[in-house]
């Protein structure tokens, strides 16, 4: 079995731990040996029997293991890829996380890095990038391209053709009309239905959504 160690003890992390082991269950394929959190209260925490090993910087020391990271959140989740690029971990080193209730279509391409929750539906064409992270519910309908670091929450609906650009949150319960772009490091919030191009680097809310702000980035 391969063994996988959990960037980060927060909300999502666990969601993987708990996906980790759904895969078990049905194929045993990985042994969760840890979480890496740069939180210094946590570090030898037990969480669902797994421990807290150290921070962040502690994963270029470990050899043979693969990693698989949960850190980003509406509040954060631009710098995602900085976070990632800080430990040093080589992307053939990150595993894809796939929840076996998840349909996905064979013909995805799936980057490295990727956790897909329950009931997730992917469908044909669709590229999803490195470090995207989907969470329960959400549908990506056929041709939709999804870039690297993005973060797609509970309940999202990303029609067909639709181009998202990376290190993007697309909040939950929200809706992407097909064959529109969004750019690079936009939040788009929760409930929103986006109905036009989103210029990078864009806050955008509301039915149909509007501009807000520029986000941090």
């Amino acid at each position: 079995m391969k063994k996988i160690i959990i960037l980060g003890t927060g909300g999502n992390c666990i969601d993987i731990l708990d996906t980790i082991n759904e895969v078990n269950l049905i194929s045993p394929q990985y042994d969760c040996i840890g979480f890496l959190d740069d939180n210094p209260d946590n570090l030898g925490k037990m969480y669902y029997g797994v421990k807290v090993l150290g921070p962040l910087k502690m994963a270029k020391e470990i050899t043979q293991t693969f990693f698989v990271n949960g850190i980003g959140s509406p509040m954060n989740f631009w710098k995602k890829e900085n976070i990632i690029e800080k430990t040093e971990i080589p992307l053939d080193n990150f595993e894809t996380i796939i929840h076996p209730t998840a349909s996905v279509s064979k013909m995805t391409k799936i980057g490295k890095g990727v956790v897909i929750f329950q009931n997730v539906t992917i469908t044909s064409n669709v590229k999803i990038g490195n470090h995207v992270i989907i969470l329960p519910n959400s549908v990506i309908s056929h041709d939709a391209d999804i870039g690297d670091y993005t973060c797609i929450a509970g309940g999202v609906c990303i029609s067909g053709g639709t181009k998202v650009g990376k290190s993007c949150y697309l909040g939950t319960k929200s809706s992407i009309i097909g064959n529109v772009n969004i750019g690079d490091n936009c939040l788009i919030g929760m409930g929103s239905n986006v109905l036009k191009d989103v210029e990078g680097n864009s806050v955008v809310v509301g039915n149909p959504s509007v501009f807000k702000r520029k986000t941090m980035k």
